[in-house]
């Protein structure tokens, strides 16, 4: 279980992320997950064999194939839990400091492997939800985690 300390820190330190499994249709929880992230000033690598680009960026057949072109700070997985450890060797194998399992996404041999190396783990969460939860950025719906204010900030903490 990631603390709220430990998911600031990952999310403050882990600018590229490469998202397996982002679908280049709007509607899917993939895409608007990384346009989220993406608009919040973090570098989007795709990896989707099926696609060429997505959300502007070139899409990749695979982590490694990314990792050639870009340095990556997370592995966000869009996959199912069956699918995580290969996912996991290649996030280990790059270097990457976090692997993360989207939310109903839980793999604990992947997660302990991946830890022995010495990567962040977090499953069963949604970067975007995270991300808007702890830096301010659900007081749009009239949920705010720090006050309970109807009142707009003016600048964000980010």
């Amino acid at each position: 279980m990631s603390t709220i300390s430990e998911l600031r820190h990952i999310l403050g330190t882990c600018r590229t992320i490469a998202v397996v499994g982002l679908s280049p249709q709007w509607h899917r929880p993939s895409f608007f997950a990384a346009k989220y992230m993406q608009a919040h000033g973090y570098r989007i690598v795709p990896v989707n064999p099926m696609a060429s680009e997505i959300l502007g960026e070139r899409c990749y057949p695979s982590i490694t194939a990314a990792a050639a072109d870009h340095r990556i700070d997370m592995v966000d997985c869009f996959r199912k839990s069956e699918d995580i450890p290969p996912l996991a060797e290649e996030a280990i194998a790059i270097g990457a400091q976090c692997l993360w399992l989207q939310l109903g996404v839980v793999n604990e041999d992947a997660a302990a492997r991946a830890r022995a190396a010495g990567l962040a783990v977090v499953m069963d969460r949604c970067v975007k939800i995270e991300h808007a939860r702890l830096f301010g950025g659900l007081n749009w719906a009239g949920v705010n985690t720090r006050v309970i204010s109807a009142k707009r900030p003016q600048q964000l903490p980010y």
